[in-house]
Formats: C-alpha cells, sequence, structure tokens
C-alpha cells in the first residue's frame, strides 16, 4: 500500500459510522419491522439501503425498510389494482405504528416521508437520533421488483429494493469490502457540498458498475470519479441496476456535476502518481477531501508552534495578537503546567 491508500484510511476513520448509534438504527428498524408485519394484509417486511448496503457513514442519520402489501387485501391499490394512490394506507399505517412505538420510545412521533411512514425517536444516542423510514409496497403483477408510492405527487412509481439489496451485497468477499469503502469514500466527498450534486444511491450505483475485483481503494475511487464524470459529460444517463425504475436523475445541472467529478478524478490521479511522497499526496487530497485532509501547505499553524516551542515567555507581537505588548508563558498542549 502507498501513501495514497495509507491517507485514504485517515479519512474512511473519519467518516465510518460509529457502533453504537450504528447498532442503535439496525434496532430500531427492525422494532418497525416487527410492527408493521401486524398490519393487515402484510406479506413480508425487507431492510433497504444504507444499512443494507453497509455502507452508511457518519453522522447515523437512518434506516431504511419497507413493507409489501398483499394484493388481494387491497385490490383497489396501485396501477394494476382500481387506481387508487397510495396516501390512505400510509396513513392508517402510520396510525398503528405511532403507538405501537411510543411503548419503547415515548418521544417516537409518525409522519411521512416521500415514501411512506417516517418514525422520529426523540432519543438521542452518542449525539445522534436515527430515524426510520418505511415504504409502503405492492408487489407487481408485470415485470420484477414493487411498486412503492410516491406522496408527493400521490402516485406510485416501479423500484426493486430488495433486488438492489441483493446487487450490493453480491460479489467475493474482497470485492464487496472495496466496493463499500469507495461507496462511503464517494458519499463523503459528494456530502461536503452545501448542495450535493448526487444522491448516495446515484453513487454507489456507479460503484456498483465501476469498481472491479483485483483493485484496491484509492485505484477504485479514482476510477469511479473518473469514469462518472466521462459518462456525464457525455450527457449520458445512469441506469437503475436493477433494471426497474427509470434512469436515476443528478440533484445539479450536469455541467457542475461533471466539472466536480473531473476534478476529484484528477486529483486523485496526482496522488497516485506521486504515491511515494506524502506531501504531495495529501496536497492532492486536499483537493478532495477539503473537510478531511488538511492542506500541508498552509503553515500558519506550524508557524505558530514554532513559535511555541521554546520554553521561554513569548511576546504577544510574535504571536499575532493586537494589542499593547506583553508577554505569555507557555503551557503545555492540554493545558498541564509545564514540567520543571
Amino acid at each position: 500500500m502507498g501513501h495514497t491508500n495509507d491517507q485514504l484510511s485517515a479519512v474512511r476513520a473519519q467518516i465510518d459510522a460509529d457502533d453504537g448509534p450504528l447498532k442503535e438504527a439496525r434496532a430500531r428498524l427492525e422494532l418497525v419491522r416487527d410492527i408493521v408485519e401486524g398490519f393487515y394484509g402484510a406479506l413480508r417486511s425487507y431492510r433497504s439501503g444504507s444499512l443494507a448496503h453497509h455502507t452508511m457513514i457518519d453522522p447515523v442519520t437512518d434506516g431504511d425498510g419497507g413493507l409489501v402489501l398483499d394484493r388481494r387485501c387491497y385490490p383497489g391499490l396501485g396501477p394494476e389494482g382500481g387506481g387508487e394512490p397510495p396516501t390512505e394506507v400510509c396513513d392508517q399505517l402510520c396510525a398503528l405504528l405511532g403507538p405501537e412505538v411510543r411503548r419503547t420510545y415515548p418521544n417516537a412521533r409518525c409522519g411521512t416521508s416521500k415514501r411512506g411512514p417516517k418514525l422520529t425517536f426523540g432519543a438521542p444516542i452518542d449525539g445522534q437520533d436515527p430515524t426510520v423510514d418505511m415504504v409502503v409496497a405492492l408487489t407487481r403483477r408485470d415485470g420484477d421488483g414493487l411498486w412503492i408510492p410516491n406522496l408527493h405527487t400521490n402516485r406510485w412509481e416501479a423500484s426493486h429494493p430488495e433486488g438492489h439489496v441483493t446487487l450490493f451485497n453480491a460479489g467475493p468477499a474482497a470485492l464487496r469490502q472495496t466496493r463499500r469503502a469507495v461507496i462511503r469514500l464517494a458519499k463523503a466527498w459528494n456530502k461536503q457540498y452545501t448542495q450535493p450534486g448526487m444522491s448516495s444511491f446515484h453513487l454507489s450505483t456507479l460503484a456498483l458498475e465501476f469498481v472491479q475485483p483485483g483493485v484496491g481503494v484509492a485505484r477504485a475511487l479514482h476510477t469511479l470519479f473518473d469514469r462518472a464524470a466521462t459518462r456525464i459529460e457525455r450527457g449520458q444517463a445512469t441506469p437503475d441496476p436493477a433494471g426497474v425504475s427509470a434512469p436515476l436523475k443528478l440533484l445539479l445541472d450536469r455541467a457542475t456535476v461533471a466539472t466536480r467529478l473531473r476534478r476529484a478524478a484528477d486529483a486523485l490521479g496526482d496522488a497516485l502518481a506521486r504515491d511515494d511522497d506524502p506531501v504531495a499526496v495529501q496536497a492532492a487530497l486536499h483537493r478532495v477531501f477539503w473537510k478531511y485532509v488538511d492542506d500541508p501547505h498552509d503553515n500558519r499553524l506550524a508557524q505558530a508552534a514554532a513559535v511555541l516551542r521554546p520554553r521561554q515567555p513569548v511576546s504577544t507581537t510574535a504571536l499575532g495578537i493586537t494589542g499593547p505588548a506583553a508577554m505569555v508563558a507557555t503551557t503545555r498542549a492540554y493545558g498541564g503546567r509545564t514540567p520543571r
């Protein structure tokens, strides 16, 4: 392993989800699944999203899952039934979930998100309070996957969340490990922007397509950025990996997203080209992960530390502090007294 992989490992240590909130998110999702499986007409429940794909990063925000309903119990629902929209059945499920979840989490509340009921718990752990999103789904009469709600439009849309879980957990163990690491890093890169240009699922889908066996994390991440940039520069869409939903959409205009990806690819390429030079690698990775990797050429902190290094008083002028001249005694970094 070279310096690029080493420094990406340091980034991963900062972005990987903490065990406590991660375990709590799983427990909350399982609680909700247990409850919804008692709902009238329930066929099965499932896990989906980052928890099921093993690509959650810090902070742990939510656990995703779904409830599949028996069409025979709801003949009027969906485009292959009587055309009834999803709003009413989602409200019924929320009416069940709220009181039941409050038996365990007294501050819990049930609202709705785009796809169905959304549970908030009012019980933070280590400063994180993961929610649960529960999709209300119908089996499809023709074709793979499920009908899932879009409560923003009050319509049903085809998707295959269960198939996505299978795809993202497929392949040899080494490939899965590398792909998951690349997805987490790509998600962290994307979320540094005030307005991310792509959904996490979009980035995950690109990684599923572009990360190949036998390649390390650094080169796999570079391939992801490079090939994704090329695709978007050419105006090509990313298809649903399960072949059920419509092609994936960008969150911002194509030029902005392509430019971001190309800059990340170029910077990571620079790091790999000078993989034996830790300072050059750090400078290049700072261009990709500016919230996680310090700029090695920013000498302000180093200069301040050098001024404080001698075991003798230092003038306020030397420290760059304005006001009347004075002398400041040096102390240890963690606030203890200087040893005598």
